[in-house]
């Protein structure tokens, strides 16, 4: 009972001390009103949801740090990330979704708030919401497309970025091979860097870098919170009260939010995050759809997978993680070059184990194969050990599978056609789980933050 006691009595404590040192630190937020008057919204689903966007606000950034970091030219009133972040009931997960901002959406009508003209319903790219109609029709906008409801909203610009990353101390990001940008100054030999948070705004505003373009860069963006969760949680920040305060008043002292985020949702996000990692966290994208559409005055816009997206949101709305199915803690998917969902797979039962077929399909179809979920009986002499038989046309994707299938053989077939054979043998213990190097493979593209940090 002295114990219960005591230990009351110091989280009482430690609860009003953090309270005080939090205290006022709000006031410094800029406060913006992006649910008012909004009409049919979408149900509250379990966990919190938050709108974060990020805007350029070149016009807050000091002359030499325009020309260091090649921040020119003039702002464009838009919003140039856009996140979609899920924290689950339980406060132990994230889940992190990032909307392409040139996603074909349809604005309902509202009034531009620059030139103050009546705009019926109309599509436009998704970051243009921002430039007619700001926070709110943002907000409606994302909530239409998603069918998610919007708890907070929380508005972050290349100055609040910079400084939250240089009051933690830098982040570190890994590369596997140079990364160059001539728009944004990046460059990048191979290997770990500890980046500043100049260095930081390159990383995650670079779009030349690779052929991936904006989902290249989303993925990198990902990357970069994955790392920061790691950083935030290696050292301490979220159990030391004023050095919390010290970061989140930093932050918060250049970004817009609702009227509700406050000191007591710092809290309780700072309680929440005690206990978080990076494998806390996971980071998806949109499923895209091949093409685009054109939208008037905009040129061709990124339409969604709407089956695909529809999955996903629903999974957010019901509160379920999005990566990391069948991982044990601390397990990493072994990288591939082809997505597993790409790759169609028929089984075999090559020896007299019943079951065995079922076995090997449900556990390539757990790490993301698509199996055809009916394995069939080999009709020759038992195999001893297990094998791969693929078209020479889809090696890649025999590779990938090999690598889930550790130590396997494989047989190249021609005229064998896309769909990959694995006849299972006795030696036959259990599948390696593996992902798209690029993770924007897949349905999801969804991996956990342990799994795209620095080793």
């Amino acid at each position: 009972m002295r114990a219960v006691t005591a230990l009351s009595v110091l989280v009482l404590g430690a609860g009003a001390i953090g309270h005080a040192l939090m205290s006022g630190i709000d006031t410094g937020i800029a406060r913006v009103d992006p649910f008012r008057d909004m009409k049919n919204r979408p149900e509250g689903g379990h966990g919190t949801n938050l709108l974060v966007v990020g805007t350029d606000g070149r016009e807050k950034i000091t002359g030499p740090q325009k020309e260091r970091y090649r921040l020119g030219g003039a702002p464009c009133n838009c919003t140039d990330t856009i996140m979609l972040v899920h924290i689950s009931r339980k406060r132990d997960r994230a889940s992190v979704v990032s909307l392409p901002r040139d996603s074909y959406a349809e604005l309902p009508p509202h009034t531009d708030r620059t030139s103050g003209r009546n705009h019926k319903a109309h599509p436009v790219k998704l970051n243009a919401a921002y430039a007619e109609g700001g926070p709110a029709l943002t907000v409606r906008a994302v909530e239409r497309l998603t069918r998610v409801k919007i708890d907070h909203y929380l508005e972050v610009d290349f100055t609040s970025f910079m400084k939250t990353v240089d009051a933690v101390g830098g982040v570190d990001v890994c590369t596997a091979g140079p990364m160059k940008d001539e728009y944004t100054g990046l460059d990048l030999p191979a290997g770990n860097h500890r980046l500043d948070g100049g260095q930081a705004l390159q990383y995650v505003r670079s779009r030349h870098v690779d052929g991936a373009s904006d989902l290249g860069r989303m993925q990198r963006q990902q990357k970069f919170l994955a790392g920061l969760v790691k950083e935030v949680g290696s050292t301490g920040i979220m159990l030391n009260p004023v050095r919390f305060r010290q970061v989140a008043s930093t932050m918060l002292g250049s970004v817009r939010a609702d009227r509700n985020f406050g000191t007591d949702e710092l809290l309780a996000l700072g309680r929440a995050m005690r206990g978080f990692s990076a494998s806390s966290s996971e980071f998806a994208s949109v499923p895209v759809a091949a093409g685009g559409r054109r939208v008037p005055g905009g040129g061709s816009a990124v339409v969604w997978d709407r089956a695909k997206a529809d999955r996903l949101f629903r999974m957010i709305r019901e509160d379920r993680p999005l990566a990391g199915a069948g991982l044990r803690k601390g397990q990493r998917r072994t990288l591939v070059e082809v997505a597993p969902q790409q790759i169609r797979v028929q089984v075999y039962n090559g020896t007299g184990t019943a079951g065995l077929g079922r076995r090997v399909d449900a556990a390539l179809r757990g790490t993301g194969f698509a199996t055809t979920k009916t394995p069939l009986n080999g009709t020759g002499p038992e195999v001893d050990r297990t094998f791969v038989s693929y078209d020479p046309r889809w090696d890649r994707s025999a590779k990938a599978l090999s690598t889930a299938l550790k130590g396997c053989e494989t047989r190249p077939v021609k005229g064998l056609g896309r769909t990959l054979r694995v006849t299972a043998g006795k030696d036959f213990t259990d599948v390696v789980p593996v992902r798209a190097e690029n993770t924007n493979e897949g349905e999801f593209g969804a991996v956990r933050g342990d799994e795209v940090v620095c080793p």
